[in-house]
């Protein structure tokens, strides 16, 4: 992979597993350059880089490929060790700790979104219950916390912060607030998103309602 600068991440706008490396990077002061993917035509680089999977997110440092988000946020975190550590340096539960929910948000809030914006009827209906009793299991781990891993913005936050910009959606498709559900998320949320590497990464939630609608359109149940 020859020409490429020491840091680049192939990556789509709207994708909250992407989101999670830019928040990560932001967070770290890393210098990189940003490549869009069109996923219906995907780059020679994204199928050179990514083999196995053909998914975005991938991150290239140096000329090689690491791939998926969570395995991305760790490397980030040990490549770059010495600004802003993302898991605890010297508590080995405390890292188990944060890899377990962060296995749990992603195991179960994409197949939630998906089925609530591609099911309709009673299917639609489960899809709702799954997401308010996920939110509910994270909220009781967060508890009077500020961030999920205590007093500093860190691992488990940059997994789930960015599906919090899918909030106004998950209320227009699936007619729940999580707001009224889940408070405590609602605020974790906005104090995450008084950072500028929150800030500057999470689109706009009309904008993303908006792609989620296309996707309902194209792929939804009819």
């Amino acid at each position: 992979m020859a020409d490429l600068p020491e840091v680049v991440l192939l990556d789509f706008w709207v994708s909250p597993f992407g989101q999670r490396c830019r928040i990560a990077l932001a967070e770290k002061g890393v210098a990189y350059e940003y490549r869009e993917q069109d996923l219906l035509n995907k780059s020679e680089l994204l199928l050179r880089s990514n083999p196995v999977h053909k998914k975005i997110p991938v991150l290239l440092h140096g000329g090689r490929a690491i791939c998926e988000s969570l395995v991305i946020v760790q490397y980030i975190d040990e490549a770059w060790p010495d600004t802003a550590p993302l898991l605890p340096r010297d508590d080995p539960y405390a890292r188990a700790q944060a890899r377990f929910w962060a296995d749990y948000i992603d195991k179960k809030i994409y197949d939630c979104q998906t089925r609530l914006w591609k099911l309709k009827g009673k299917a639609q209906e489960q899809a709702k219950k799954d997401m308010i009793e996920v939110f509910t299991t994270l909220e009781s781990e967060l508890g009077d916390k500020p961030y999920f891993g205590g007093d500093n913005f860190g691992f488990v936050d940059i997994v789930l912060v960015p599906f919090t910009c899918r909030f106004f959606a998950y209320k227009k498709l699936g007619g729940f607030s999580i707001e009224e559900n889940c408070p405590k998320i609602v605020a974790w949320a906005k104090l995450c998103k008084e950072r500028e590497s929150v800030a500057k990464v999470l689109p706009d939630p009309d904008k993303v309602f908006e792609f989620i609608q296309f996707l309902q359109s194209k792929f939804g149940a009819k």
